[in-house]
């Protein structure tokens, strides 16, 4: 890899690390237009530029959603009865969908993934609280299964759909966290292995590139984590200093930004 490459990579695992400390969010959102406008200008695997966004997001976060889980483990916010009662069918479905992966056209991976971050932009612009109004009535081995595959499809923790689903069945924000984060791992690990694996069979220009692992760019992954799990705690030291209304409103304005960039890049 040139020097400018893991540069850029360095400065995108400072950047997500920061933003996860700071807001409480995944990297999802910054990692995958932004791995993928790298990926196209550094001409790897042009062909699968996106599904290796993907895959190599969804490693990424490991180590975020595994520091994040402990933290939460030891402060006790884990309600341990929704975990164990999600985490099977979650990794069912973020290694089921991942088998669809590969057969799925690169621009409509773009558009899907661009218009979920819309929807998660305006959920951070207007600053919306979660309030349980009503229970849901939704089985938590099913809510699983369509979180698991959603998160990877997208590459996210799932912390966006967890909180909402847990809080809706009764448990307060704290314990939602924690326990969103708890679930999060599993997401993460799950869906990377089913990206390395079904890149692995199904990509063959991507088959002689020792730095790629199925649809996972293994020296992005390494870098990424090191980065943000440095700048991690820093953003946590700075949450509760800086103003988070206006910090989420201006890293919702950046999903926007950065989903449209990723989106011209792919149809253009």
């Amino acid at each position: 890899m040139e020097i400018e490459f893991i540069i850029q990579l360095s400065l995108l695992g400072i950047v997500v690390g920061f933003a996860a400390g700071l807001l409480g969010v995944g990297g999802g959102g910054i990692l995958v237009p932004m791995l993928t406008t790298m990926y196209l200008s550094a001409d790897i695997v042009l062909s699968h530029a996106v599904h290796l966004a993907l895959g190599t997001s969804m490693a990424s976060i490991i180590t975020t959603t595994f520091s994040s889980a402990f933290s939460h483990y030891k402060n006790h916010n884990i309600d341990w009865f929704h975990v164990k009662a999600m985490v099977p069918l979650i990794v069912v479905g973020a290694v089921s969908i991942s088998f669809l992966i590969p057969i799925i056209n690169t621009t409509f991976l773009a558009v899907f993934f661009s218009l979920f971050m819309l929807g998660i932009s305006i959920k951070l612009f207007i600053n919306k609280q979660h309030t349980l109004t009503q229970k849901t009535s939704i089985p938590p081995k099913l809510a699983g299964l369509g979180i698991g595959s959603i998160s990877t499809l997208v590459a996210i923790g799932g912390a966006v759909l967890i909180v909402p689903y847990l809080i809706s069945r009764g448990l307060g924000m704290r314990k939602a966290i924690g326990s969103s984060a708890a679930i999060g791992f599993p997401i993460a690990i799950s869906g990377t292995i089913g990206y390395a694996i079904n890149g692995h069979i199904s990509a063959e220009a991507l088959a002689n590139n020792q730095a790629i692992v199925g649809f996972v760019h293994i020296p992005s992954v390494i870098i990424i984590s090191i980065c943000g799990f440095i700048m991690a705690p820093v953003g946590v030291a700075l949450s509760t200093k800086l103003p988070a209304k206006v910090l989420k409103k201006i890293f919702a304005v950046l999903l926007v930004c950065l989903s449209i960039k990723m989106l011209m890049n792919v149809m253009f």
